[in-house]
């Protein structure tokens, strides 16, 4: 398996800005998109609060008759239809990015199957439950928001108020209004300080605020209005079910490939030497036997390369004594002199520990193919209900799980059965591989 070492990690560094978080927040094009998602929130809140509370309970009404099931259908299709609304309105607003829901599978074609499909969807009644929870959520949000942003901003610019419109500043500015308006801000210099004080706090204050609120949205908007966990786990599985399919089908042909190229095309030249030989066994006794023997020879490696066929297939030291001997007898095998650590109290699963040992196999072949490394370890332990593998070199680094194909081919067999693989790998070195498995499959 091959991958890409020598090419190190790139760490793009973000802008920096000159004022703190804090400070910039109340004029971050950030915090004024936030502000106008809770202002949009309200009215399509009421919109679809309205349409789905009127359709479910006329619906619901009508069940008495034919026409109950289809106005159900029609309001959960107008609450699919408001989801799309509310996911394009966050990612706009929020940068949310909430896939859609698990589209509808009608068995059959025609209106009853669709209409079928609406009221059997999981994902069309969260959808209308979302739009009477997010009713009720939109209104506090609204007002929380507006009231401290206004309130904020017209305390902090305070002071510019009291100069614009000395005539409404109370009976001082009645009388000072004219061309010694000015002296007000000497007559009210602590009044003025401190409301501008405390419109600054609240001007700081209210973007986090309102971020505290979107987050809630964006909350509701991912749990109701995107796919189900367990449509999402079925979309995983299907996906991790067709990565070992190939990965199956892949090591078939690369078992056919090893047998037609290699035993395989020995033995039939063995068969064809072993015929010659009994043809000369009268005429030229000496040549028979010396082809005897070079038969034999081929013999010897045609057995070796069975056996390491075997062993690539599953070896029988791993079924007969576990991962300890059986990556002991992979590490000696490897041209990088390889230390091998297994602390584990009990064995897993014939299939984990098969997945193990070909994980560290496929690892050690990289660090003596690409690695240029001097030494290598191997640990292994178990950590809850977790098989931990890892694997480090003191080679040139560089490895990138993004590029390498070969580790992105590893790590799509291990996410097949829920397992995860972590690259570290600056150029220079040193590289440490880690793979996490289940302790049971």
């Amino acid at each position: 398996m091959a991958t890409e070492y020598g090419q190190g990690y790139a760490h793009p560094s973000g802008p920096r800005h000159r004022l703190p978080a804090a400070l910039r927040a109340p004029i971050e094009a950030r915090s004024w998109r936030e502000f106008a998602y809770v202002l949009l929130g309200l009215p399509v809140s009421v919109a679809l609060f309205s349409w789905t509370v009127t359709m479910v309970a006329l619906g619901a009404g009508l069940l008495v008759t034919f026409l109950g099931i289809p106005v159900l259908a029609v309001a959960l299709a107008g609450c699919r239809g408001f989801g799309v609304l509310e996911r394009s309105r966050a990612r706009g607003l929020l940068a949310l990015e909430v896939a859609d829901p698990e589209p509808l599978r009608p068995r059959k074609p025609g209106p009853a199957a669709w209409v079928g499909a609406l009221l059997k969807s999981g994902s069309s009644w969260r959808q209308a439950l979302y739009a009477l929870v997010q009713f009720p959520w939109a209104v506090f949000s609204f007002s929380v928001a507006v009231c401290f942003w206004t309130l904020g901003w017209a305390l902090l610019t305070y002071p510019l108020w009291f100069w614009a419109f000395p005539a409404y500043a109370g009976q001082d500015g009645l009388q000072l209004y004219g061309d010694a308006h000015h002296s007000v801000y000497l007559d009210n210099p602590f009044e003025i300080t401190v409301t501008a004080l405390v419109g600054l706090v609240l001007t700081l204050a209210a973007p986090w605020l309102v971020r505290a609120l979107t987050t809630v949205d964006g909350l509701l908007v991912r749990g109701l209005l995107g796919p189900s966990p367990l449509s999402a786990r079925v979309v995983e599985l299907e996906s991790n079910r067709g990565t070992v399919v190939d990965t199956a089908a892949a090591d078939l042909r690369r078992i056919e490939r090893d047998l037609h190229d290699g035993a395989q095309a020995r033995l039939v030249s063995l068969a064809m030497d072993l015929g010659l030989a009994k043809e000369r066994l009268k005429e030229d006794p000496r040549s028979a036997a010396r082809m005897v023997e070079e038969a034999h020879g081929e013999v010897k490696t045609a057995l070796r390369e069975l056996r390491d066929l075997a062993r690539g297939i599953h070896p029988a030291v791993l079924t007969d004594r576990g991962l300890d001997a059986a990556l002991s007898s992979v590490a000696s095998r490897c041209t990088v002199p390889v230390t091998v650590e297994v602390d584990l109290p009990a064995r897993p699963t014939p299939a984990i520990e098969g997945i193990a040992y070909f994980t560290v196999s496929e690892l050690l072949q990289n660090v003596g193919k690409h690695s240029r490394a001097r030494t290598a370890s191997v640990d292994v332990w178990r950590a809850d209900d977790r098989l931990m593998l890892q694997v480090t070199d003191d080679g040139v680094g560089g490895a990138d799980l993004a590029r390498g194909s070969g580790l992105a081919g590893l790590a799509a067999r291990l996410d097949a059965v829920d397992g995860v693989l972590l690259v570290d790998s600056p150029a220079g070195g040193p590289t440490r591989v880690i793979a996490e498995l289940p302790w049971r499959g």
